[in-house]
């Protein structure tokens, strides 16, 4: 399940670059290949998170979901240079603990 919330954050990723370029036509803007990407990693981690709660209790898939707020702060600083707050490094310091203490 961690590895369906990572390619889903990795599309938000894709999404939010293909949204930072300028296109000739909408057509252009949303038939490119990085939002074409984009959603097809959407529909498989979709797809992956279905089967898995077939096999976890689904009081987890919340915990375990928590994780795509990491991922996507640590995606977004290293592929599109956004900066890390205290406050943001905080929260998923939070979440890591929260992860730990749901887990034991």
């Amino acid at each position: 399940m961690i590895a369906a919330v990572f390619v889903s954050s990795c599309s938000q990723i894709l999404l939010k670059r293909a949204a930072d370029k300028t296109y000739s036509s909408r057509i252009a803007e949303y038939l490119n290949w990085r939002v074409i990407f984009a959603y097809g990693l959407f529909g498989f981690s979709a797809l992956v998170n279905m089967y898995v709660l077939r096999h976890i209790p689904i009081s987890l898939a919340p915990v375990l979901e928590s994780t795509g707020y990491i991922f996507v702060a640590v995606l977004g600083f290293r592929f599109l240079k956004e900066k890390l707050s205290i406050k943001q490094l905080f929260g998923m310091a939070l979440i890591i603990v929260g992860i730990i203490i749901f887990s034991i």
